[in-house]
């Protein structure tokens, strides 16, 4: 497939190639676009074979269910089959547009190829303009996961979706890095108690300000734990080389930290190193990228995916990687991290 790439800026976003992009979501087609939170990898979310091309291009399992990205509220109500909680409403008024995925009771227009079979649909507005251009101009819901190789980290800059999704897609929408850096938050607020399905770029501290007490799925916090989400069973994120995650007292992380690169090296190893800002002077004998200061979330969210790519240019061989603070995004950041090490984590 030959695949059309587009520069797109967004003080001056390009109508014709928007409309370009939309009537090939319209006739079935895929396109990569930016949003906050990732490129996504989108089409047609009413139209059965136009999805089945997402799973297509992804290599992506078809009982990992999509995400329907909508510009308006019209849209909204489209898709889903029952009214608008007052929990709904007041996360709709504070997040959206933005990094919030909400689980409602699906309609009959959205087919089960989106859905994987269940009778609920997620739902979130993108806080990109680009990618509300392109919805708005489509005239349907999109659905889209990353754009990015099935396992593989999600995607952040036109970099790592040319590497990914070229020849695969029909067009690319190339723009910025995005600007959270991780998935939105996947919320489910059909039972009694508001749950977490998958962290992401709307927080635990966020949501509990407006809905009260709020549940992390155990499925995503303990390796043994089926989760909720039929997609978070999937190993996600992962770099080429395996990663360790070390976790515990800082002084003993680093120092752990340490003895598994030494013992790595000595067996001929190439060796990695993600850290942060204030501990990166003490692997300044092995490759280390930083995700920035420890005490920023917002940095090391935006940096993650990036890390975890820049590690398979430099064709490492292990990675050692010190866990953060699951505090705002953090709690997101560890998500992905334990996911991409395969919960291979080192207790200090």
């Amino acid at each position: 497939m030959k695949t059309k790439v587009f520069y797109l800026e967004y003080n001056n976003i390009n109508k014709k190639v928007i409309d370009e992009a939309a009537a090939v979501i319209r006739q079935g087609g895929t396109v990569v676009f930016p949003t906050e939170t990732v490129y996504g990898l989108g089409a047609n979310a009413l139209d059965s074979k136009s999805v089945s091309r997402i799973f297509e291009a992804k290599g992506r399992p078809s009982d990992n269910p999509l995400i329907v990205h909508i510009s308006n509220y019209d849209m909204l109500l489209y898709c889903i089959g029952e009214p608008l909680s007052e929990k709904a409403q007041k996360l709709i008024a504070f997040f959206w547009p933005g990094p919030l995925t909400i689980i409602f009771k699906k309609s009959k227009n959205i087919p089960d190829e989106v859905t994987a079979g269940l009778d609920t649909v997620a739902i979130r507005m993108p806080d990109d303009p680009i990618a509300l251009s392109l919805i708005e101009s489509s005239g349907v819901p999109i659905a889209a996961p990353s754009a990015n190789i099935s396992g593989r980290p999600s995607p952040t800059n036109p970099e790592h979706v040319i590497k990914d999704m070229d020849t695969r897609v029909d067009i690319i929408l190339c723009s910025k890095d995005t600007k959270v850096g991780i998935e939105s938050t996947v919320l489910d607020i059909s039972g009694d108690k508001p749950t977490i399905l998958r962290p992401g770029g709307a927080t635990l501290e966020e949501l509990e300000k407006i809905l009260g007490s709020v549940e992390i799925d155990k499925g995503i916090l303990e390796p043994d734990v089926i989760p909720k989400s039929p997609g978070m069973k999937y190993t996600h994120y992962a770099p080429k080389a395996p990663m360790t995650v070390v976790r515990g007292d800082e002084d003993k992380v680093r120092e752990k930290m340490l003895e598994l690169a030494n013992r790595a090296e000595g067996e001929g190893l190439k060796v990695g190193i993600l850290t942060v800002d204030e501990n990166v002077g003490y692997y300044k004998d092995y490759i280390s990228i930083t995700l920035g200061s420890k005490d920023d979330s917002e940095e090391l969210a935006h940096n993650f995916f990036s890390a975890l790519r820049e590690f398979d240019k430099l064709d490492v061989d292990m990675i050692f990687a010190e866990a953060i603070s699951e505090k705002h995004l953090g709690l997101a950041v560890m998500n992905r991290m334990k996911k991409a090490a395969g919960f291979n984590i080192v207790e200090v």
